[in-house]
C-alpha cells in the first residue's frame, strides 16, 4: 500500500481529473460491484467501493426458515465452493444440538471441503493468468473444476450449487463411482497443476505483471480483517482448520501455506501451495476411510435428521419425523452459537442466536470477500487501471458472498 500518493484537488488547473465507473459489469469487476474512481491518466487517484446490486436479504430470509431450508441460501454465497459453505451451516446447526459426529463422517466432508478448495483456488489462479493475457493456462487447468463437479454430481446430483449433505451427515453414502473419480482426481490433477505452475511460476511477463504489484503488510492486512490467503500471504499463518479445528482437521497432518510481501504474486503462490496441501489431504482422508466402519454417513440423531426416502414411504414413525423436521415442529435449545470454517477466501463464520423456535431467532454470516474486499479501494490509490484488475482478480471476491 502506497500512502505517500499526491493529494489531487478539483482546483488545481494543472490536473484534469476523469471519473469512471468500473463496474458494475461483470467481465472487468469479476461480479456486479462498483467502483467509482478518479484517474489522472492511467493512474488511480482516488476510488468509493459500492456494494449492493444483488443484494438477496439472505440473513432475514434465514430468519423465517426452518434449519433445514437455510443450506440452499448458503450455496448461494461463494458459489465457487458451494460445499464448503453447506458444512459449515450444518456444523453450526450440529454445535447448536450438540450433535457429536462419526469420524467416517468427518472424513467425507473433509474430502469434499478439500475438493471444493481446489476448485475455488482455480477458479482464482486462472483468473489472474487470464487477466495478464495467459488464456492457454487457464483454459488448461479450468477443466479440472469440471471433473470435480462430476464427483459432487455423483455424492449429490448437483455440481454448482450443491445443497450438499444434511444436518447430522450426508444423504446417502459415497459410492463406488465417486471414490473412483476421487482416485483419478488424485493421480491426474498433480500433473495438470505442476505443468500450470511451470507455465507461470518463472514466466517473466506474468511476474512483471504481478511480483510487487498491490502488496499489503500483515499490520494492514489484519487491520482490515483479512483472513485466509489473502492473510496468509503476506506472511500471517492463521487457518481456521489450525486454530479451531473442525470436523476432524486435528487428524490429518498437512502445512499452512504463507508468504512475504502480499503482493499479487504471493497469493498466487499461496494458492497454489495450498492446492497441493489440500491434496494431501484427501488422499490421507481416502486412507483414513479404509479403517473406519463401512456404511457409516450421519449420525444417530432422528429428531434432526431427515429419514430416508423408502422409509418415509413404509414407516410411520419416519414419515411423522420427516413431516416434523421439514416443518420445523421440533423446537432447539436456547443458545448463541458462532462456528466458523476455512473457506476458499478465509475464515467464513455463522453467528447463530436460537430463542428455543423453529427458526433462528438472529443468523449473521461472515463472508470473508465482504470483509477483504473493504480495502480494495484505499490500496488502488496509486496503481494503473491495469494492475488494479489484476489486483480485483487476486482477492478471488465472489459477488455472492459480498453481497448477502
Amino acid at each position: 500500500m502506497n500512502h505517500n500518493q499526491p493529494v489531487y484537488t478539483d482546483n488545481d488547473p494543472q490536473n484534469e481529473l476523469v471519473t469512471l465507473n468500473l463496474g458494475p459489469t461483470h467481465p472487468a469487476t469479476h461480479g456486479v460491484f462498483q467502483n467509482v474512481i478518479q484517474l489522472d491518466g492511467e493512474i488511480i487517484v482516488s476510488g468509493v467501493s459500492t456494494i449492493g446490486y444483488i443484494h438477496r436479504a439472505f440473513e432475514k430470509i434465514a430468519e423465517h426458515r426452518p434449519f433445514y431450508q437455510i443450506t440452499p441460501l448458503t450455496d448461494r454465497l461463494n458459489y465457487c465452493s458451494s460445499p464448503i459453505n453447506n458444512m459449515g451451516w450444518h456444523m453450526t446447526v450440529e454445535k447448536l444440538l450438540n450433535i457429536q459426529m462419526p469420524k467416517r463422517v468427518d472424513y467425507l466432508r473433509v474430502i469434499v471441503m478439500e475438493l471444493s478448495r481446489i476448485a475455488d483456488h482455480i477458479i482464482c489462479n486462472t483468473i489472474i493468468a487470464q487477466d495478464t493475457g495467459a488464456t492457454t493456462t487457464f483454459l488448461y487447468l479450468f477443466q479440472f473444476r469440471e471433473h470435480i463437479y462430476e464427483i459432487f454430481e455423483e455424492i449429490c446430483g448437483a455440481r454448482l450449487t450443491t445443497n450438499i449433505g444434511r444436518i447430522g451427515g450426508f444423504e446417502r453414502d459415497f459410492n463406488e463411482i465417486a471414490f473412483a473419480k476421487i482416485n483419478k482426481f488424485l493421480t491426474t490433477f498433480p500433473v495438470a497443476l505442476k505443468e500450470f505452475e511451470s507455465l507461470l511460476d518463472r514466466n517473466r511477463i506474468f511476474i512483471d505483471r504481478t511480483s510487487g504489484v498491490a502488496a499489503v503488510t500483515a499490520e494492514a492486512a489484519l487491520d482490515y480483517g483479512w483472513t485466509g490467503p489473502l492473510l496468509r500471504s503476506t506472511g500471517v499463518d492463521y487457518d481456521v482448520r489450525i486454530s479451531e479445528p473442525y470436523c476432524s482437521y486435528e487428524d490429518f497432518d498437512f502445512e499452512v501455506p504463507v508468504g512475504t510481501s502480499g503482493d499479487i504474486y504471493d497469493r498466487y503462490l499461496v494458492r497454489n501451495a495450498e492446492m497441493w496441501e489440500s491434496l494431501k489431504i484427501i488422499e490421507q482422508g481416502m486412507e483414513k476411510l479404509k479403517h473406519e466402519p463401512a456404511g457409516v454417513f450421519h449420525a444417530d440423531v432422528p429428531e434432526f435428521y431427515l429419514p430416508a426416502k423408502e422409509e418415509v414411504y413404509n414407516n410411520m414413525e419416519a414419515l411423522i419425523y420427516h413431516f416434523k423436521i421439514v416443518m420445523g415442529e421440533i423446537d432447539a435449545p436456547k443458545a448463541e452459537v458462532y462456528h466458523a470454517v476455512e473457506g476458499g477466501n478465509g475464515e467464513l463464520g455463522f453467528y447463530l442466536i436460537n430463542d428455543g423456535g423453529r427458526t433462528p431467532y438472529r443468523l449473521h454470516f461472515r463472508r470473508p470477500s465482504f470483509i477483504n474486499y473493504q480495502m480494495f479501494a484505499p490500496m488502488s490509490v496509486g496503481m494503473m487501471l491495469s494492475d488494479a484488475i489484476i489486483n480485483m482478480s487476486s482477492m478471488n471476491i465472489i459477488a455472492g458472498e459480498l453481497d448477502a
